[in-house]
């Protein structure tokens, strides 16, 4: 019998959403990539199902009783609805877990302060009263914090605290049962945001608190982070950091001397592979590129390989000369991490941090430097890192979704990905079935009609769909439960999450508007999947007075890393 993942879904994630204008068209990071991420899981499963075909009774030629002749269709569940009489090749755990965040000890470990917990009882501020402050013409987050890729509304702490939530829901699952892997579908993302330095989408970093729950309810002792998110996590690297630099400190006290501590203190290894010419590095901060671009291992008590993302050709080149020689780096290096910490035991946790914006069907606004992976590779890293942790960690694995803004990359992306979390590893996958065609058939079979439905045909004719893309959609029906979103109606507004510009452009339009530069639109974005065009807009905001009397500025942050907000010294943008 196969081991089942479980899949993580989170409704309350739904629910941080863009106010600042009732146009929504330049917003990338929203409601809808969760339900995209469900198409794709959906899609997973279904296809995983005709590798485990139900057992079908068996019934005797000779055998011409009638009795055993009803009796046998009777075990063929004749009238009953598939969805009802099959069952999915994960477990879906529809989450409602939450965390308070001035009030668990996890979420105070990465994101405290000494001082009173200053910028977790700012984020909590400045959500609670983002509406009154859009509504005058504000900000709703200070204007020192870049302006171009963060945003919030009153819903923004429930979706926060339930990412939190549920990804600590599935700490606690993957360490105590028997189900051993995980995939956590949350937003928003997390790995840019610092202890205090909020940037990139990210308020909170996800996976670092998971890391710290782990370490303090359930004693982990090493952290193994791969990050194939397109973009470099800063602030996952931030933190891990200070992390390994606090326990190389005890250690040494402890080798002068000095009592050691009670219990093991928490060691990470962080592991990216990405596009060091995109964001937070495509401005060329000399810093921000160089944290990009760390490999130590072991000296300071750090381990940390950064492996860039190249061009290639053709998938064979892909494979051979980038995957095997160079990304795979990633794996060997986490593996000398914990050889060289104590070996194989059951102190170890692995995460994947995982995007898929470097997928091959991301924007081409988002993908400007041709940095991609083919969709495959989503399915042969999570082969590999299940390998990595059936070896280390007792096969505890959790991945959680980064970025990732097209509908069909994120599709496509978590089609491959869970596929590779729930196989046999004896399992032949066929890699069309994330094809082009397919997806197209899929997103057709999935799309919303007016009034919410889904699409019933694939096409204009009366052929009904091929099974698997039936099964999809019914599977979908069941985990894609949540309500439609409804963006909160505010006063007219001039304010735009970020202004757009060509995608050739590798610069922002305007020079105070640096920190946008993440996922600035294009007139060229894939029509279907994009969200629907708008006119171009220049941000027009006032001094909120959530920024008053220095609230909202971000501490310093190891040298090493550059802190991830905007200098409060500096000029907003304008």
């Amino acid at each position: 019998m196969y081991e089942k993942p479980t899949i993580f879904l989170q409704e309350a994630c739904l629910r941080h959403q863009y106010i600042r204008s009732k146009n929504t068209s330049n917003i990338v990071e929203r409601p809808e990539r969760l339900r995209a991420v469900n198409v794709g899981i959906s899609a997973a499963l279904s296809c995983l199902e005709t590798l485990r075909p139900p057992d079908e009774p068996k019934i005797k030629q000779e055998d011409n009783d009638a009795d055993d002749l009803v009796a046998a269709l009777d075990k063929l569940k004749i009238g009953v609805p598939e969805k009802a009489s099959k069952e999915l090749c994960a477990n879906i755990n529809k989450s409602t877990a939450s965390v308070n965040l001035l009030n668990n000890p996890a979420v105070k470990f990465v994101h405290g302060d000494v001082d009173g917990d200053v910028y977790l009882e700012n984020l909590i501020k400045w959500a609670k009263e983002s509406r009154d402050a859009v509504t005058k013409g504000e900000s709703e987050i200070p204007l020192n914090l870049p302006q171009g890729d963060l945003y919030l509304c009153p819903g923004s702490l429930d979706a926060i605290q339930g990412a939190l939530g549920t990804i600590c829901e599935a700490v606690d699952t993957v360490v105590s049962s028997p189900n051993r892997r995980a995939f956590v579908a949350v937003r928003p993302p997390g790995h840019h945001c610092g202890e205090d330095s909020p940037s990139g989408f990210c308020f909170v970093n996800n996976v670092a608190v998971a890391a710290a729950h782990a370490h303090l309810k359930h004693q982990v002792r090493r952290v193994v982070i791969f990050d194939i998110d397109l973009h470099h996590g800063n602030g996952t690297q931030s933190i891990t950091w200070q992390i390994n630099e606090e326990t190389y400190r005890q250690k040494l006290e402890a080798d002068h001397g000095a009592p050691p501590p009670t219990q093991p203190n928490l060691q990470v290894y962080y592991g990216s592979i990405h596009d060091v010419l995109s964001y937070p590095c495509e401005d060329g901060k000399l810093e921000l590129i160089q944290a990009a671009s760390v490999s130590i291992h072991g000296p300071h008590g750090q381990y940390v390989e950064n492996i860039h993302l190249q061009p290639y050709d053709s998938e064979e080149q892909f494979w051979t000369e980038l995957y095997e020689k160079k990304y795979a780096q990633v794996l060997s290096k986490a593996e000398t991490f914990l050889e060289t910490t104590g070996g194989t035991s059951n102190d170890t946790l692995v995460f994947i941090s995982c995007g898929f914006d470097a997928s091959e069907h991301e924007y081409e606004s988002m993908s400007r430097h041709g940095r991609k992976v083919p969709t495959s590779f989503y399915h042969r890293f999570a082969l590999d890192a299940r390998r990595f942790a059936d070896k280390y960690s007792q096969g505890r694995l959790i991945s959680v979704l980064e970025g990732g803004y097209s509908d069909r990359a994120l599709t496509s992306g978590a089609m491959a990905h869970v596929v590779g979390l729930s196989q046999d590893y004896d399992e032949s996958v066929d890699t069309t079935w994330w094809s082009l065609p397919n997806l197209i058939h899929l997103e057709q079979a999935t799309k919303k009609r007016r009034g919410g439905r889904p699409s019933q045909t694939t096409n204009n004719s009366s052929s009904p769909p091929p099974p698997w893309l039936q099964r999809a959609s019914e599977i979908f029906s069941t985990i894609d439960s949540a309500p439609p979103v409804n963006r909160p109606i505010v006063a007219p507004t001039t304010m735009s999450l970020r202004t757009r510009q060509k995608a050739a452009t590798s610069q922002p339009e305007a020079a105070g508007d640096q920190q946008a530069v993440h996922d600035q639109g294009s007139e060229r974005d894939i029509k279907e999947e994009s969200p629907q065009m708008g006119s171009k807009e220049t941000s027009v905001l006032k001094p909120s007075t959530a920024g008053n009397n220095g609230e909202g500025a971000s501490k310093k942050l190891p040298r090493v890393i550059l802190k991830l907000g905007r200098d409060p010294r500096e000029s907003a943008a304008p």
